[in-house]
């Protein structure tokens, strides 16, 4: 009952996710620095409260083929439990035709949970490979609306943490 508890307030935050992503210049124009960060939360029998940062530093290799790292950070808490993930690895992304994008990322994810009222408390890792993509529209001068999906295709519905392997994204890009 906990596992589904979680999985559903992990599913639910995963839909009010924002990711924003900015593209700054150092000397040679290259790198890209940005994240992501949400907040969510729900109320009644089993409030909840959670929130994820997930900066990211990139390179492109050419106008239209980035590689980089990301980090992320996720604490969910509830009355029940609190639930803490780490997770780290490399991403790429490839944009083409100026309007869309597809992208991989892999992440190690460490996880933390904790029973309240308890000194029960698990840990483990899980690995994910997602693979996605989506529509990018300009909103202003290197301004873009970035909408798209991602799908772990590591994921298992019987053993992982996450309750779906669908990952929506709808976000901001600056400087692409």
């Amino acid at each position: 009952m906990k596992k589904l508890i979680l999985t559903l307030i992990f599913l639910s935050s995963t839909f009010a996710f924002a990711q924003i992503s900015e593209s700054s210049s150092l000397n040679s124009g290259n790198w890209t620095f940005g994240g992501s960060a949400s907040i969510n939360g729900t109320f009644g029998t089993y409030s909840t409260f959670g929130f994820s940062v997930a900066p990211r530093v990139g390179y492109k290799i050419s106008e239209n083929l980035e590689f980089g790292g990301i980090a992320s950070f996720s604490l969910l808490d509830s009355d029940l439990y609190s639930t803490t993930l780490f997770g780290i690895g490399p991403y790429a992304n490839y944009y083409f035709a100026r309007n869309f994008y597809a992208t991989a990322q892999f992440q190690e994810y460490i996880i933390t949970q904790k029973l309240k009222g308890t000194k029960d408390r698990t840990g483990r890792d899980e690995a994910a490979l997602y693979f996605g993509g989506g529509y990018m529209t300009k909103v202003g001068n290197n301004f873009y609306m970035q909408i798209g999906a991602m799908y772990n295709v590591l994921w298992k519905q019987n053993s992982s943490i996450f309750s779906s392997g669908f990952t929506p994204q709808v976000g901001v890009v600056f400087g692409l």
